[in-house]
């Protein structure tokens, strides 16, 4: 007997029109465009690196890196060497990597399911996180183990959700999925609350706090090295599969008549999501409004075909993320924490976008 939820009897709202929109109303875009777009980040990133506490010229940065390529000496001081290579390169590349991740996770979540409101933190992968975080940071574990822990809790949390959305079989099986999400991601908040509450008033809970409100300014290269395997392996198969994607936007009569197993490639889809996702939020901690904000704003760009929305996905999230990560460490004479300054961006920026969408032409 097979547990699985039957996910191949999602909603059925766009029919053959979707794929007529993907193939034909799209806004085709040239390939200077994505050039664009690859030099705008690569000027955000070059920001990054030379902004911050201790500033770097662009010169040196320049320097530094033709010195780096060529094996030969830059000439540079040591604290130069050591604050672009040791201190803003694992910053700066865990920014790229999570908000990239986060994109294309929230693209393909909201693609599968048809639900433009849908995003990573829908099946309780960003509670469960959290959740296997406080707990780590409350018994005094390493950061390394930290990390671990709340990896394991988001994909815990997914598994539970899975295994829920299967036990019930008289509903929609997509939306029982999405609901056991949201109820299990109110009961996982309240096991953080519980957490906090217990928590050491002058040690522990400012860190807790702190992580659960997102940030980049612990990561060093050994825990970039160690998440990103994870992320990247979660990026591959949307990458492989970025051409049937498309198809879930059909209804699923239509895309089994085409010869897609829906059920399993909603399996497959969400399994990567939630690997990339868990193992994002294990590196930065709850980084919010990204999954949500950026693939819509994508889809403005290029359009709903998921072979572009993918990379559009991919390069806006990274620069959304680095860009933020930057005012993040220098609007303020403190840190600010990531996950409010993304809040503060991705909140007015989501109500002005329903507020464009909903205007009658």
């Amino acid at each position: 007997m097979n547990d699985a939820p039957d996910l191949s009897r999602g909603p059925s709202t766009h029919g053959a029109g979707v794929a007529a929109a993907v193939n034909a109303g799209a806004p085709c875009r040239p390939a200077a465009a994505w050039l664009a777009g690859a030099a705008a980040l690569l000027a955000v990133l070059a920001v990054a690196f030379a902004t911050g506490k201790f500033p770097v010229a662009p010169a040196d940065l320049l320097r530094a890196l033709v010195a780096r390529l060529s094996g030969s000496e830059s000439g540079l001081p040591e604290a130069v060497e050591t604050v672009i290579w040791n201190i803003r390169l694992p910053r700066v590349a865990a920014g790229v990597v999570v908000g990239a991740v986060l994109a294309a996770a929230g693209a393909a979540y909201q693609g599968m399911f048809r639900n433009p409101l849908v995003s990573p933190d829908i099946l309780g992968v960003s509670a469960g996180a959290g959740l296997g975080a406080t707990l780590g940071i409350y018994l005094g574990l390493p950061l390394i183990f930290v990390q671990v822990v709340a990896f394991g809790g988001g994909i815990i949390a997914v598994a539970i959700v899975y295994r829920l959305a299967s036990l019930v079989r008289r509903h929609d099986p997509v939306l029982v999925l999405v609901l056991a999400g949201v109820a299990l991601g109110a009961l996982l908040g309240a096991g953080i609350s519980l957490v906090k509450i217990l928590s050491d008033p002058y040690t522990q809970l400012p860190t807790i706090t702190f992580w659960l409100l997102g940030g980049l300014n612990q990561v060093i290269s050994r825990d970039l090295a160690t998440t990103a395997p994870a992320m990247l392996a979660g990026l591959l198969p949307m990458a492989l599969l970025r051409w049937r994607i498309n198809l879930l936007g059909l209804a699923d009569e239509e895309a089994a008549a085409l010869g897609v197993d829906v059920g399993r490639l909603r399996l497959v889809l969400v399994t990567a999501a939630t690997l990339s996702t868990a193992a994002a939020v294990s590196l930065a901690g709850i980084v919010g409004w990204v999954g949500l904000v950026v693939p819509h704003v994508a889809r403005l760009l290029v359009g709903p075909d998921f072979t572009r929305l993918l990379p559009a996905s991919l390069m806006l999230g990274a620069g959304f993320l680095v860009a933020t990560d930057t005012l993040a460490r220098t609007i303020a004479p403190i840190e600010l924490p990531l996950g409010i300054l993304t809040a503060v961006v991705g909140a007015p920026f989501f109500l002005w976008l329903l507020a464009r969408t909903g205007r009658p032409a």
